[in-house]
């Protein structure tokens, strides 16, 4: 009995796992079959180094560097603001805190990852935007520098809680080895679990790294959606996620600006999936270390 529930278990399971390969393929195909036919007639590598963005004037333009610029500041702010914090606030909770801070400091960050995005674009708004106009005296705060800052707090609960759980999974002999050659706690954590743990925080990073490039609504909300070249995140710029949810709504179905968007989201797609792939990796090879 045991045995046929096994064999039925295991058997449900690959169908399981062959199925979520099979709707991530699916996808996948979608979105190349909607997009043959902007690239077929514009090029994709046209659209990847194009400069304008103009898709209702004649002829149409369709170049992605704008938004490619766009998310590359969104999310180099983000990273710079979320990395450090992130890891400090992970090493904190893992080696300093006292269990009932430890509880209540990884309730407050499931607490921050459920939260929607809509509600931290709104405090940053109110908040971030007219910071940043005063403190810098632009015309706008919509730039990608408020942006980024607010997507690096959305960020933060992801790079926190999968640091935590890398530095966790050292082994405590490490730990008790270097208490008893004299090392201080926090020589420890820095020379001895930190460096151990290093590749699990790596994939955090790279985790947060693809939460930052899908951020949609923060973006369309702080940015400012410009379609210009931004030379620096003071400016306002338009991401490649934000181009997409502005515009599809109002395209013709199955138009050359309507493919062109789904180029756009074949880009995202590819992007976010080496580097989630690339974070399992590393993430697989901790394990690994440590079993």
């Amino acid at each position: 009995m045991s045995r046929a529930a096994d064999v039925t278990a295991r058997a449900l399971i690959t169908l399981l796992a062959f199925t979520a390969i099979a709707i991530l393929a699916s996808i996948c195909v979608f979105l190349v079959q909607s997009a043959m036919k902007s690239m077929g007639e514009v090029g994709l590598l046209s659209m990847l180094k194009g400069t304008s963005w103009y898709p209702t004037s004649d002829p149409a333009e369709f170049g992605f560097l704008p938004s490619e610029l766009g998310s590359f500041w969104v999310t180099l702010v983000a990273l710079l603001l979320s990395v450090p914090l992130g890891v400090a606030a992970a090493v904190y909770l893992s080696e300093f805190a006292r269990p009932v801070v430890k509880e209540f400091g990884k309730t407050i960050i499931e607490f921050m990852a459920a939260v929607p995005s809509v509600v931290f674009g709104l405090i940053g708004l109110y908040i971030v935007v007219p910071l940043i106009k005063t403190s810098f005296h632009l015309d706008s705060g919509l730039t990608g520098l408020s942006a980024g800052l607010i997507v690096g707090i959305v960020c933060l609960p992801t790079i926190i809680s999968i640091s935590e759980d890398a530095l966790r999974s050292v082994p405590d002999d490490l730990r008790r080895g270097s208490l008893a050659l004299g090392s201080t706690r926090w020589q420890t954590a820095v020379k001895i679990i930190l460096p151990a743990a290093s590749s699990g925080i790596f994939a955090a990073v790279m985790l947060g790294l693809g939460r930052a490039i899908g951020e949609t609504m923060v973006v369309l909300m702080l940015a400012g959606n410009a379609g210009i070249l931004p030379s620096s995140p003071f400016m306002a710029a338009r991401t490649l996620t934000g181009t997409i949810a502005q515009e599809t709504g109002e395209v013709m179905h199955g138009g050359l600006h309507y493919s062109a968007l789904f180029t756009m989201g074949l880009v995202l797609f590819a992007w976010t999936f080496v580097i989630n792939l690339f974070a399992d990796v590393i993430l697989d090879r901790q394990k690994k270390k440590w079993s």
